[in-house]
Formats: structure tokens, C-alpha cells, sequence
């Protein structure tokens, strides 16, 4: 008991090609190959994505408020704490 045959799954396969159709699980098996093809295909060009001329821009006005802010020597470096 527990394992099913090959037999068993003959039988529900043929139930399913006989309630949805040859044609509907063809489109379906597309789709979902579809799916499957641009989720990968976004994965590897997620690394790879340059920056914008804004980004880049926002990245290095960034750069240089964190440069002037440490040549500042008014500025005070401390750790914060949690109380117990």
C-alpha cells in the first residue's frame, strides 16, 4: 500500500486527457515551459543590469557627500547602544 503502479498513473492520465483535451494541455505545458524559460532567463540577466546615467549619477553625488562628511572634522564617529 502506498506506492502507486504505473498502471495507476496510466489511468489518471487518460481521465485528464479526457476532461481537458489534447489541445488545452498543449497550451498549457507551452505556457508553463514559457514561464519556466523567462523566470531563467531573468535570473541570469538579474546580475548582470548596468546602471542608468541617473543611477550612476545618484551613486556618485552619494560618493561625495560621504567624502566631504569625513574630511568634516566636526563630525563624531560613536556606536550606538541598546539598553538591557
Amino acid at each position: 500500500m502506498g506506492g502507486f503502479s504505473i498502471w495507476h498513473w496510466l489511468i489518471v492520465l487518460l481521465i485528464v486527457v479526457m476532461v481537458f483535451g489534447t489541445k488545452k494541455l498543449k497550451n498549457i505545458g507551452g505556457d508553463l515551459g514559457g514561464a519556466v524559460k523567462g523566470f531563467k532567463d531573468g535570473l541570469k540577466e538579474g546580475g548582470q543590469t548596468e546602471p542608468t546615467a541617473e543611477e550612476a549619477a545618484a551613486t556618485q553625488a552619494q560618493v561625495t557627500a560621504a567624502k566631504a562628511a569625513a574630511d568634516d572634522k566636526s563630525t563624531i564617529d560613536v556606536q550606538a547602544r541598546q539598553k538591557p
